[in-house]
């Protein structure tokens, strides 16, 4: 495969060779040879494949059969009533809706779903994640008819087990595609084998074409495209810090980077003083850093640990941390410019489907730092165009190392109709016309 009439991301005019899955010839020009697949971007830009350093597969896929319910458009019990109604069951039966918070109806429990729907089971996900909250109909087919609340935190494997349904990755595959992402990092943690199983089979038969890589222990499932990573661990904040140690010192007797999410200043202490106390390896990642006081910048600094954070989540939530955070907390939210400037590597993700997957609104989110009202975030903490592109350049076992389009590397491509600073102005999906995988190339 040959592609011409482009240029690179520094402005440079180049024209790639890639033979296999490699690119082999870097030039500013270069003459198609007999059999060659030529691929002219006509003026545009050559960079390297986005990775998306932290995502959820199946629950994005799940998402797209579900209710989508969004703080800003369905307002209290009524609007939440009637986006249930117009819900269609999924193939087994359930009302299935994600993103709930609290500002839409309070608090949920299965006296209030019951209120609203007293005969289908109903399942509706916070839009953190952590939580389910489930109505009697749908508490019985679990097995938990006397379950006094209804609210089910961090179960997705006994509701998995009554609950889902078969999901087909092609249309996100696909979708991703499109996005100019070549490659995801699955941060589900407590992957099974079965579920890696589940995952190879995408990858073979073509549903899901970009790389993958995993934050489990290498499994019995195997595949060129797919690649494992730090072992993920959640922790709340009534997290048993002497076991958390402990943990990760049986980890490190296996050699085991980790990846460990921390959404609040406490989780992040605990990680923090743990690391300290048992070390680091390279690989080792802290997911989310949602909140990062000033006085521990320096210390992730010196800690050397990759975070990976999510951008997206101030032009998603922002007008809602307004309402709930306190102002002499707003600057520690979703930190960018100041972990950089404190020397932390830094990597990007939309943490989808808990935020849009779309990783371009993610990289001008982290310029603009705007809620969706137009209020500012953290205005210090924008970072420059390239820099907020440079988020989701990094390789997939080493997130803060931005790939170069440059001879030896993987034929992981995004093949824009935009000249580089065309591209930087916009940061728009829309600019993306193809992609190479592996060197196989896709066109949108």
């Amino acid at each position: 495969m040959l592609i011409v009439g482009g240029s690179l991301l520094n402005g440079r005019r180049a024209d790639v060779r890639i033979i296999g899955d490699r690119i082999v010839e870097v030039a500013p020009s270069l003459a198609p040879t007999r059999g060659e697949e030529e691929i002219d971007v006509l003026g545009g830009t050559i960079l390297p494949g986005l990775h998306d350093h932290h995502v959820h597969l199946r629950a994005m896929a799940a998402a797209a059969l579900s209710v989508r319910l969004d703080p800003a458009t369905v307002r209290g019990r009524v609007g939440l009533a009637e986006s249930l109604a117009v819900a269609s069951p999924d193939a087994v039966g359930w009302i299935r809706a994600v993103g709930y918070h609290e500002s839409i109806a309070g608090d949920l429990d299965r006296h209030l779903l019951d209120a609203l729907d007293p005969v289908r089971p109903v399942r509706i996900q916070h839009r953190t994640g952590a939580m389910w909250f489930v109505n009697t109909p749908g508490l019985r087919l679990l097995g938990l008819a006397d379950h006094p609340t209804g609210r089910v935190y961090r179960d997705d494997h006994v509701l998995a087990a009554h609950t889902s349904v078969d999901t087909d990755l092609t249309v996100l595959g696909h979708d991703l595609a499109a996005l100019g992402i070549t490659g995801v990092t699955e941060a589900t943690p407590d992957l099974t084998d079965a579920d890696l199983v589940d995952l190879r089979r995408a990858l073979t038969d073509g549903a899901l074409p970009q790389r993958l890589h995993v934050l489990r222990a290498p499994g019995e499932s195997r595949h060129p495209r797919l690649t494992h990573g730090p072992t993920k661990r959640i922790i709340d904040d009534d997290v048993d810090c002497a076991e958390f140690t402990d943990w990760l010192t049986a980890q490190r007797r296996q050699a085991r980077p980790v990846a460990v999410h921390c959404v609040t200043v406490l989780q992040l202490v605990v990680t923090i003083t743990a690391l300290r106390e048992v070390g680091t390896l390279p690989g080792d990642r802290i997911e989310h850093a949602a909140v990062v006081p000033d006085d521990l910048l320096a210390t992730l600094g010196d800690l050397g640990i990759t975070v990976v954070t999510q951008p997206n989540f101030v032009s998603e939530r922002g007008d809602q941390y307004l309402a709930d955070v306190p102002a002499d907390e707003l600057p520690g939210l979703w930190r960018l410019a100041s972990l950089i400037e404190a020397g932390v590597p830094l990597a990007g993700s939309t943490d989808a489907p808990f935020g849009h997957h779309d990783s371009w609104a993610a990289m001008r989110a982290a310029c603009a730092r705007r809620a969706p009202s137009g209020a500012t975030i953290g205005e210090n903490e924008r970072l420059s165009p390239r820099a907020a592109l440079g988020l989701f350049l990094g390789r997939p076992d080493a997130p803060a190392q931005v790939r170069r389009v440059e001879i030896g590397a993987v034929a992981d491509l995004c093949l824009a109709r935009a000249a580089p600073e065309e591209l930087l102005e916009a940061l728009s999906a829309e600019t993306v016309v193809g992609v190479v995988i592996g060197g196989q190339h896709f066109s949108f």
